[in-house]
């Protein structure tokens, strides 16, 4: 596996937990990390400008990941974005069309095929 290169991750999950434990592990494995409460609070912030990997939940209150895409792609921003979802049905609404999207992975996840993905992302 090649060592990371300290891109900015950020990831974008109402659950403080999961945010607070992908911000240990990003930082463990090499990576710089930014962490948002909300879609709002990333498109709010430097984060989309700065960001080389997005990890975000799918459903979340207010703006869901699926619509957090959308407004990255109507700023003409376009990042890598894995999708976390612990609720299967909602892994149906990433289809394989969605420009910048690598994966969709379901909670809980193993950490290495997690870092397996962000690499992948950072090489396209």
């Amino acid at each position: 596996m090649k060592q990371p290169t300290g891109a900015l991750i950020a990831v974008v999950d109402d659950d403080e937990s999961l945010r607070d434990a992908l911000d240990g592990l990003l930082r463990a494995t090499g990576y710089r990390a930014r962490t948002f409460a909300s879609g709002s609070d990333f498109l709010a912030s430097d984060g989309p400008g700065q960001a080389h990997c997005l990890i975000s939940d799918i459903q979340m209150p207010g703006m869901c990941g699926v619509e957090l895409l959308t407004q990255l792609h109507a700023r003409g921003i376009d990042i890598p974005v894995i999708f976390i979802s612990a609720h299967p049905g909602q892994r149906s609404r990433i289809t394989a069309d969605m420009p910048g999207v690598v994966t969709c992975l379901p909670k809980p996840f193993e950490a290495q095929h997690l870092l397996d993905c962000i690499e992948s992302a950072l090489q396209r």
